[in-house]
């Protein structure tokens, strides 16, 4: 039997990261990422394909270092354009979103199933399948792995340590 979700797509400003751009004279220069995620991730991806998107240019570098540091990838996706970018990219409705900003609550209604952070925009929220009661950058996005894991595929994600 084929698995009903096979993507999980992550917005990493405002998920990954709590969202916050430090500048100093010079520019954008850090972005603040927690703790737990990369482990959750790790276990997730034994379920599902999971990619990250960006729609922060400047801070893009900043952003893929950390993505690839955990092993996987990231395209830059204008926020506006990420709905038809799943939707030529990926099955919607085997795609859960995870995103926090003013327009993924346009996504949320197109794909298969939606989370955002407990901080996220409130249109997110509203629309949301899931809501974490952890922030963005605050384990948030291990939350949703580990929620992914135990009520979407029904496993026990201990067992899988």
């Amino acid at each position: 039997m084929k698995a009903k979700y096979e993507n999980f797509i992550i917005d990493v400003d405002g998920v990954l990261s709590t969202g916050q751009f430090l500048y100093d004279v010079n520019g954008k220069r850090f972005k603040i990422f927690g703790p737990d995620d990369n482990d959750a991730l790790k276990l997730l991806k034994n379920f599902l394909k999971i990619n990250f998107v960006t729609s922060d240019k400047r801070g893009f570098n900043i952003s893929k270092k950390r993505v690839e540091d955990m092993g996987f990838k990231l395209k830059y996706v204008k926020s506006v354009e990420r709905a038809n970018w799943i939707k030529k990219n990926y099955k919607l409705q085997r795609t859960i979103y995870m995103g926090d900003g003013i327009f993924d609550f346009l996504v949320f209604k197109q794909v298969g199933y939606s989370i955002c952070p407990s901080n996220a925009d409130f249109n997110c929220k509203r629309n949301a399948d899931f809501v974490t009661k952890n922030k963005s950058g605050e384990r948030a996005l291990s939350e949703a792995c580990l929620y992914i894991i135990s009520k979407l595929f029904k496993k026990n994600f201990l067992d899988l340590i």
